[in-house]
């Protein structure tokens, strides 16, 4: 099986980067507002990497960490967002967001994230 990419925004233009590259590398993407019921990204895969997206779907911030657990217990959350928003990307570090990144620190470390 390969792995899975479950990316939360709202945001087509970067998904759209996100998912070429994903997808070069052999992983399945899924592209959503919230992580998706399990068995229904239609990969039947599990989830490897979330990627939350501040700008658009910050809302998820104080349960994605909780969701994370019940259904994706050993996947790596990511959230990004641009480096102005300091108080997002703060509240994403306090809420438990292991991996907290600028827009362009993601951007520049995509190739990175789909490497075996």
């Amino acid at each position: 099986m390969s792995k899975t990419v479950a990316m939360l925004t709202g945001d087509l233009l970067f998904a759209s980067k996100v998912k070429s590259t994903a997808q070069a590398a052999g992983w399945t993407f899924y592209m959503g507002g919230d992580l998706p019921k399990p068995g229904t990204d239609g990969s039947g895969d599990a989830i490897d990497v979330v990627i939350l997206d501040l700008s658009t779907r910050s809302k998820l911030v104080d349960t994605i960490m909780e969701k994370c657990r019940q259904q994706c217990a050993d996947a790596r959350v990511i959230a990004y967002g641009p480096h102005v928003h300091v108080q997002k990307l703060k509240a994403a570090r306090d809420a438990g967001i292991p991996t907290v990144l600028t827009n362009g620190q993601l951007d520049a470390g995509l190739t990175n994230l789909f490497e075996a």
